[in-house]
């Protein structure tokens, strides 16, 4: 490499040849790690301006028997138009409610730009409108820690979000691109909780589209993990879902990692 005498002001005559170093850099100049996990810290951390990362885990109690989407409800994930949603408490006539606590929900209003909002259980309709909700959790709680019951989050009489007793926040393995940002997924991971087997699959519907497979894995009782060595590219407004099948009765969850770019 080239090496320049300061007080010469000259190249010394034997490193003459140039080359050209590329280095990465925050917004003021510092360097930045570019390998491994320890690459990511600055996104997480918001050093980097128009990058930011996303981590959605999901886990479903028993994986049908048919391909459904892995989240904390007995059915497939349905989407439907943007509306107003509340938190319900389904207190299960045991005597303790969850009402009058709070749960933050996380999601995509009409146009689809990230929107969070804090809700009262049992409390009014949300002032956003959603038009995707991928993320619940529990503010403050009054029976506890935690909720004591399950909490649903509704569009109309539809579940769009589900706690689960004890859980504090939702296990939903989806996501749907904000406008405006480009998705990269980095890893995807999947597992059974039993020494059985089961197949996932990623699902993924750009906007105005149709669900196509991005990718299939079979598991038997050690779980896939999966880093994408080029990630998966993904348009503003697609839908993200791990779905699983399983004809054993087991329990399975999945884990996918995004980072999100502006555009």
């Amino acid at each position: 490499m080239a090496q320049w005498n300061k007080n010469e002001q000259a190249y010394r005559v034997q490193d003459t040849t140039n080359f050209e170093v590329v280095m990465l850099a925050d917004e003021n100049g510092n360097p930045l790690n570019s390998y491994g996990a320890a690459a990511n810290i600055p996104i997480a951390a918001g050093l980097l301006t128009g990058y930011s990362h996303i981590n959605k885990f999901g886990y479903r109690d028993t994986i049908a028997g048919s391909w459904q989407t892995i989240w904390d409800k007995a059915a497939d994930y349905a989407y439907y138009a943007a509306a107003t949603v509340t938190a319900v408490a389904d207190n299960a006539g045991d005597n303790v409610t969850d009402d009058g606590g709070t749960v933050e929900v996380q999601g995509l209003d009409e146009n689809y730009a990230p929107v969070t909002e804090t809700l009262t259980i049992g409390g009014a309709a949300s002032v956003a409108q959603f038009s995707r909700v991928f993320r619940a959790r529990m503010v403050t709680a009054n029976t506890g820690t935690t909720n004591a019951d399950e909490i649903r989050i509704k569009n109309g009489v539809n579940d769009v979000a589900v706690i689960i007793a004890g859980a504090g926040q939702t296990l939903m393995s989806l996501y749907t691109i904000p406008a405006g940002k480009t998705g990269y997924l980095m890893k995807l991971q999947g597992s059974v909780d039993a020494n059985n087997d089961a197949l996932f699959r990623l699902y993924a519907r750009p906007f105005g589209g149709a669900f196509n497979v991005k990718g299939q894995f079979g598991v038997f009782a050690a779980g896939f993990n999966y880093d994408y060595p080029v990630p998966l590219r993904f348009e503003e407004k697609t839908d993200l879902e791990v779905k699983g099948l399983s004809q054993n009765g087991i329990g399975g969850g999945a884990i996918f990692d995004i980072i999100l770019v502006d555009n």
